[in-house]
Order: structure tokens, then C-alpha cells, then sequence
């Protein structure tokens, strides 16, 4: 069963509209001891670095509010990726080639990004939760982190064109 347009699109939206919410929670961590704020968390290679990142957010009064960011990305992910399955399943259907190659393109980058982003910030999480670096959770975490962020773009751009390119002939978005 192929999903409705704007079924699909509503989760997609919606998980861009998660993705700004997240994107809000995490600008605080952007310290002097944490320049890089989440991202130098998430591309941490080791405990070591971990730790020095949680223990700077510790002293700037931040760890409730990283913890909060970071359970604001699980959510982000969660409506995100499906949206972009759902809008992937929904585009692939189409009659025509460019709107169902991009939703092909859609369905398999949202499936990736849900995998690959939910196993960076579970590792992560982890290890914010514990208060304690992991030298296989930070290698695990900073690993997928490309992967994540590629599948991120790749998908916004297949949905954003696929939907373009529908509207476009059709009229209808």
C-alpha cells in the first residue's frame, strides 16, 4: 500500500519542523569549551574527548539540557526518516521516471539516515547518560556520523525534487 501525498508529506514537514526544534535546543551547547557544541560531541573519537566535552557542559550547567537536545534528536529522527520513507514509498509510485527515481532515492537514504542517526545518538546518549566516555560508543558514534548526515541531505533533496517535479507537472505538490 503506497502512502497518501499528504500523509507523506505532512510526516516529511513535520520532521524538518523536529529537525529546527532540535536544532533550537542544541544552540546553548556551543561553548567556549565546546565550540563545536553537539557535532564535536558526536564526531568524539574516543572517551577521553567525551568526557572533556560532557565535563565542560557539566560546568557551564548544561548536562539536563544536553540530554534534552539529544532526546529532542531521537524524536527529530523517529518523524524525519519515516517521513521520508513514506514520501519515498509514495514518490517511487509515480508514472513518471525523475519523481519515482527520487523516491526510490528517498526511501533508501531515510531508511539508511534512520539506522545510522539513531545509532550515533544512542551511542551518544549512553554515554551522556552514564556521565562516562566509551571508547567503542565515541568510535561507533563518530563512524556513522557521515553516513548520517550524506543520507540527511540525499533524502531532503530526493523528496524536495520529487515534490518539485510533481507540482510542477501536475500542478499539484
Amino acid at each position: 500500500m503506497t502512502p497518501g501525498r499528504k500523509t507523506a508529506l505532512r510526516w516529511f514537514w513535520g520532521g524538518v519542523a523536529a529537525f529546527i526544534v532540535a536544532i533550537a535546543l542544541h544552540i546553548p551547547l556551543f561553548t567556549d569549551g565546546v565550540p563545536g557544541g553537539i557535532g564535536d560531541h558526536q564526531k568524539a573519537p574516543d572517551a577521553a574527548t567525551v568526557n572533556a566535552i560532557q565535563q565542560s557542559w557539566a560546568a557551564d550547567g548544561l548536562i539536563g539540557l544536553a540530554r534534552a537536545a539529544m532526546i529532542s534528536d531521537l524524536i527529530f529522527i523517529g518523524i524525519y526518516g519515516a517521513g521520508c520513507v513514506l514520501a519515498g514509498l509514495h514518490f517511487r509510485s509515480s508514472e513518471r521516471y525523475w519523481p519515482s527515481l527520487f523516491g526510490w532515492i528517498a526511501l533508501f537514504c531515510g531508511a539508511i539516515f534512520i539506522a545510522s542517526d539513531y545509532g550515533e545518538t544512542i551511542a551518544q546518549f549512553m554515554q551522556l547518560v552514564r556521565f562516562r566516555g566509551d571508547d567503542t560508543l565515541a568510535q561507533f558514534a563518530s563512524g556513522l556520523r557521515p553516513l548520517k548526515i550524506n543520507t540527511f541531505i540525499a533524502a531532503f533533496i530526493a523528496v524536495a525534487l520529487a515534490q518539485f517535479l510533481t507540482r510542477k507537472s501536475t500542478g499539484d505538490a
